[in-house]
C-alpha cells in the first residue's frame, strides 16, 4: 500500500475525492503511485488524459504518432488552434502540465507495433485503448493479455460508442470479436463522421474504468460491453463470455507472443 501521507496542497487539490469512503488518503496515494498508458490522444484519448491527470494518476504514458489538424479540434479537446501542426503527444503533455503539475508524462511519438507494444505495455499498471483502428486494438489486446495488464477498450462511430474492460479474469477482445472486419467494411471518422461530444462521453467512461482498476473498487465492465446511443440517450449492457476456442485465452491458445499474429486483414494467427 502506498504511503498515504499527503501534503496540504495535495489534500486541497483532491479534497472531493479524498472525502469519499472508497478513495480516502490511501486511495489517493494509490492513484499517485499508479501508471496508465493511453494509446491515442485524439477524440477518446483527450478526455481520458484530461480526467486521469485531474484525478491525480501519477504517471501517464501517451502514445500517438500524429500531429494536430484543424479537423481534430471539433472533438479532441486537449488540443487548441495554436497546436495545429504539433505532435499530439507534445500538445497533450503541455495540457497536462498546466492542469496538474503533479503528474509525470512520458511521451511516445510513434505508432504502436509488435516490436514495441510489449515493452510499453508491461511498464504500466493499466492500458487505455483510445485508438481508431482494428490492428491496434487486436495488438493491444494480445500484448495486455500476455503481460497480464488490464486493458480498457473504447470505440465511437457517428452517434454510437462502446466501452469494455479486459483484465485476465474474463474474456478478451478476441472472444468478443474473433476477427477484424474486412478492410474498408467499417468507415473511419473522416468518412462516416462522429458527433463531437460522443468521444467525450466514451472517453470519460474509459477513464472511470481505469481509475476503478487502480483503486480496486466497484464492478468493472469485464465480460460486459456497454453500448451508448447518443441519438436516443440510451445505454445497453451486453454480457459476453470467454470462448473455449479463443486463440489467445482459450483452452488451447495458439498465440504465445505477438510474433504469432499478422496484424493485418483479419488480425488472426496465420494458418500453418
Amino acid at each position: 500500500m502506498p504511503n498515504p501521507d499527503l501534503d496540504s496542497e495535495t489534500l486541497d487539490r483532491y479534497a472531493r475525492q479524498i472525502v469519499m469512503d472508497d478513495v480516502g488518503p490511501a486511495g489517493q496515494a494509490q492513484l499517485r503511485e499508479g501508471a496508465v498508458l493511453v494509446v491515442g490522444v485524439g477524440g477518446l484519448g483527450s478526455p481520458v488524459t484530461q480526467y486521469l491527470a485531474a484525478a491525480g494518476v501519477g504517471r501517464l504514458g501517451l502514445v500517438d504518432g500524429d500531429v494536430v489538424e484543424r479537423s481534430n479540434l471539433q472533438r479532441q479537446v486537449i488540443h487548441g488552434t495554436d497546436d495545429i501542426g504539433r505532435p499530439k503527444v507534445d500538445s497533450a503533455a503541455e495540457f497536462v502540465a498546466d492542469l496538474n503539475p503533479d503528474v509525470t508524462v512520458e511521451t511516445h511519438e510513434s505508432t504502436l507495433g509488435p516490436d514495441n507494444a510489449t515493452a510499453l505495455v508491461e511498464d504500466y499498471d493499466v492500458v487505455v485503448d483510445a485508438s481508431d483502428n482494428f490492428p491496434t486494438r487486436y495488438l493491444l489486446n494480445d500484448a495486455c493479455a500476455l503481460t497480464e495488464t488490464p486493458l480498457v477498450n473504447g470505440a465511437v462511430y457517428r452517434f454510437e460508442g462502446q466501452v469494455t474492460t479486459f483484465d485476465g479474469s474474463g474474456p478478451c477482445y478476441r472472444c468478443l470479436f474473433p476477427e477484424a472486419p474486412p478492410d474498408g467494411a467499417v468507415p473511419d471518422c473522416a468518412t462516416a463522421g462522429v458527433l463531437g461530444v460522443l468521444p467525450g462521453t466514451i472517453g470519460t467512461l474509459q477513464a472511470t474504468e481505469a481509475i476503478k482498476q487502480l483503486l480496486g473498487v466497484g464492478v468493472s465492465l469485464v465480460g460486459r460491453l456497454l453500448q451508448y446511443d447518443a441519438r436516443s440517450l440510451t445505454t445497453e449492457t451486453i454480457p459476453f463470455d470467454a470462448r473455449p476456442d479463443c486463440p489467445l485465452c482459450g483452452e488451447n491458445p495458439a498465440i504465445q507472443s505477438l510474433e504469432d499474429v499478422t496484424y493485418e486483414d483479419s488480425c488472426s494467427v496465420p494458418a500453418e
